[in-house]
């Protein structure tokens, strides 16, 4: 089978200046540019393709486990050890606003599409929605039907879908107050979104990978041949939803042909874990 065209297959750029492990790389929306966060508590913005760093974002107090940038570019915000939400503004790298209430460090976070809403997933067994728009510091929804630590969180316009080590992905419709939860049986750290809204990938630590159909729940797909049974490792799929892409614990990244499952393809990116790739 040929790799297509939007599986990677060489290095372009190495970036370097985090003083500590990396926990999460995000691209913003149009991909110039790439946000990352680590233990060293900073976030660095970045131009990937000409391998420069543009800006540091210093104030957490704790390791910065992930973060988000808005559609417009002009806010991001962050999480991690220290148990709150960081609202930035990415010009100035001023702190516009923090939010407090989680009970524990906190572990995964997006904003709604209009940016306007924050969401954030913790070890409390909670996601909290925080308004951007407000200037309250309490959230303006809390979901803890969870029985463990929330690793994951993703959005659509209408639900939010968390992933927990409980072995869930719940999705909640925040218009009529239902919730779906699917048992996976296995911790899932990760939850991502397939580009066409009908799927759900879940990163799971059974060194597996779940697709799900969003309407029905059913298990579409599994995906396997990587190891992670330790980290939260990120996962997701490819702009065109032909294949499904997995970080490993052997320090490998692994791509997988969405519909039979093969393993497309596989490099080593680092030494060690490969936590985060966007």
């Amino acid at each position: 089978m040929s790799v297509k065209n939007d599986v990677p297959g060489k290095e372009v750029n190495v970036l370097k200046g985090h003083e500590g492990g990396v926990l999460a790389a995000r691209f913003n929306t149009d991909g110039n540019y790439v946000l990352s966060c680590g233990k060293d508590r900073t976030i660095r913005l970045w131009n990937p393709h000409r391998g420069i760093h543009i800006k540091t974002y210093k104030s957490h107090a704790r390791e910065v486990r992930d973060v988000h940038v808005t559609q417009d570019n002009s806010k991001l915000c962050s999480c991690g050890g220290d148990r709150q939400i960081f609202y930035w503004d990415v010009a100035t790298g001023r702190v516009i606003r923090k939010f407090r209430g989680h009970d524990g460090e906190v572990n995964g976070i997006k904003f709604n599409e209009y940016s306007s809403v924050v969401v954030s997933a913790g070890y409390d067994q909670s996601l909290r929605a925080w308004d951007c728009r407000s200037h309250s510091t309490e959230p303006i929804q809390i979901i803890d039907t969870f029985a463990d630590s929330v690793m994951s969180v993703c959005l659509t316009k209408t639900e939010i879908i968390g992933g927990s080590v409980d072995g869930t992905v719940r999705t909640f419709d925040i218009r009529i107050g239902r919730e779906i939860s699917d048992n996976l049986g296995q911790s899932v750290n990760c939850v991502s979104m397939s580009n066409d809204g009908n799927c759900i990938l879940a990163g799971c630590l059974d060194s597996t990978l779940r697709l799900l159909d969003r309407s029905t729940g059913e298990l579409l797909q599994e995906y396997k041949g990587h190891t992670n049974k330790s980290y939260k490792l990120d996962c997701c799929l490819t702009n065109t939803d032909a294949h499904v892409t997995g970080g490993s614990e052997d320090g490998f990244i692994y791509f997988w042909d969405l519909v039979d499952a093969s393993v497309v393809s596989r490099f080593r990116a680092h030494t060690s874990v490969v936590i985060s790739f966007h």
